[in-house]
């Protein structure tokens, strides 16, 4: 059994179910399950690129290591910020000033960290799709997804630069609206997780 295919299949498979989880948490509005499944994805998430990355061909490695390198460092941002949530956030009394900046819910530094890390993730998508050379029509479905998720680095890397979130932080609201745009992006995301895991489930000897 090839087991850098099997590693790369399981990782595609965390990547899907855990993706589907959020979107149904945040439906439900249940953060803590969310800021779980949400600690979980950056491993599957590394597993599913790395199985891309050892399948690319000479030619095309320096867009793969690239995206390899910033899917550590998306993984890297998103662990930090859903463990602090869990673990900080949920069991300390915070002051108004902590709570400011790590509450997630409350727009401040842990918020921003959280959309400059979907931002590198976005981009490491880019970046892998552009090592990949589609042998199939589901692996260009999943090229064209991959790279098309880059778009998302530019609004998750300047939007909080504006202060737009700061503002919804001081206006009030319920946040259905920000809950409504993940649940779009876990509908856009999910056919990456499938597809990655058929791309490695048909290519087994």
């Amino acid at each position: 059994m090839d087991l850098n295919r099997m590693v790369s299949k399981a990782g595609s498979a965390i990547v899907t179910v855990t993706v589907f989880l959020f979107a149904i948490f945040l439906i439900i509005d249940f953060s803590m399950g969310g800021y779980f499944v949400c600690l979980i994805l950056p491993v599957g998430f590394i597993m599913m690129t790395a199985g891309l990355h050892s399948e690319c061909e000479g030619d095309r490695k320096v867009a793969a290591n690239i995206g390899l390198i910033l899917a550590a460092v998306y993984s890297t941002f998103i662990m930090l910020v859903y463990f602090s949530q869990l673990t900080t956030v949920n069991n300390e009394q915070l002051n108004e000033q902590a709570a400011k900046l790590l509450e997630f819910n409350k727009y401040g530094l842990i918020f921003n960290y959280d959309l400059l890390g979907y931002g590198l993730m976005a981009l490491s998508t880019f970046f892998t799709g552009l090592s990949m050379k589609p042998k199939n029509k589901a692996d260009k479905w999943l090229r064209a997804l991959l790279m098309i998720h880059g778009v998302f680095y530019f609004s998750c890397t300047f939007m909080p630069i504006t202060g737009m979130f700061a503002r919804m932080s001081s206006g009030g609201g319920n946040g259905i609206g920000g809950r409504l745009a993940l649940v779009v992006w876990c509908v856009y995301f999910l056919p990456i997780g499938i597809l990655s895991f058929l791309h490695f489930h048909s290519g087994k000897e």
